[in-house]
């Protein structure tokens, strides 16, 4: 099982995970690839839970007005917050944006330009869900390419990273040309009242439970199923995965099972996870991922009301 157990403190992040890492704004983050790995440019990027899923888990820290550039991908990017305020922003120029904080989450649709940027006063985290085995390549705005290549960083014609300030292009390949002023064209752009439907404030998602039993509460983000029971999500949006949120403060669940690839991961609160014979606590910002069709127990015993997510393919 220590290759489905993923602590947090024990990650290793890169610290230039993109094109644009060297950039003022964007240089001073951490990406982690926890399931899967990612969107990652960076081909060293370690990723701890290798098997597929068929969704990616990702983590994101940053400190105060760094993030990500402008960019598009082609399968779901949903973002929890887990410490501090983000503002995301989207559009081919970001003209557009909200702000949300911990317990928040966002929800972004395909085919349009997004960014976000730690808007707070000390370092920030936020997890990502990311659809698919493959999430594709990242497509960025021009102006993110151009401001890159000044710093010696760039993409090549097969997406891979290179840094021209100590590699030369290899034989048979070419610098990735930005997209045209056309291409941009073809992708969608929202504004806040139309994205709103996409985001769910911990302020009123928390007040929207379902009772599994007298002690533990569901809260359904994104699709419409956690374990084997039907549920009205409150983002009503396809991204190939089920999202459920389980809040408690002294509870537990047993004989839990899952049909399909399922990981569990900490926002609040140490749980306890019994898969089959074995116990695994997870700690905030912990993962774990379920093998399939096992006898699974979930408890807590805080003080206060805790929170763990809970990711299920569909």
């Amino acid at each position: 099982m220590n290759n489905r157990f993923a602590k947090f403190n024990e990650l290793v992040p890169s610290t230039l995970p993109f094109v644009e890492g060297r950039l003022e704004g964007h240089k001073e983050r951490k990406n982690y690839s926890i399931v899967g790995p990612g969107v990652a440019e960076d081909s060293s990027q370690f990723v701890k839970i290798a098997m597929p899923h068929s969704f990616n888990l990702g983590a994101v820290s940053a400190m105060p007005k760094n993030g990500s550039g402008l960019h598009s991908h082609t399968t779901a990017e949903v973002f929890i917050i887990y410490s501090g305020k983000w503002r995301f922003y989207w559009g081919a120029e970001g003209k557009d944006e909200t702000i949300l904080s911990a317990g928040d989450i966002i929800s972004m649709p395909t085919n349009m330009f997004r960014a976000f940027e730690n808007a707070g006063d000390d370092e920030g985290l936020i997890f990502v869900v990311l659809g698919g085995d493959d999430p594709g390549i990242i497509t960025w705005v021009p102006s993110v390419l151009e401001k890159a290549k000044k710093t010696g960083m760039a993409l090549l014609n097969d997406n891979s990273l290179i840094d021209l300030s100590i590699n030369e292009i290899p034989k048979g390949k070419s610098i990735l040309e930005p997209i045209s002023k056309d291409e941009i064209k073809t992708f969608d752009n929202y504004k806040l009242d139309q994205l709103e439907k996409f985001i769910c404030k911990y302020n009123e998602n928390t007040k929207q439970v379902n009772k599994i039993n007298d002690k533990v509460n569901l809260i359904q983000i994104l699709g419409n199923k956690f374990e084997n029971k039907e549920y009205i999500p409150l983002i009503n949006q396809n991204t190939g995965f089920n999202l459920s949120i389980l809040k408690s403060n002294k509870g537990q669940i047993n004989n839990l099972k899952f049909e399909k690839p399922t990981i569990l991961f900490s926002r609040t609160g140490k749980w306890e996870i019994m898969i089959d014979n074995f116990e695994y606590i997870l700690n905030p910002k912990d993962t774990i991922s379920i093998p399939i069709n096992s006898n699974v127990s979930i408890k807590i015993n805080e003080n206060k009301d805790c929170y763990l997510n809970c990711v299920t393919q569909i």
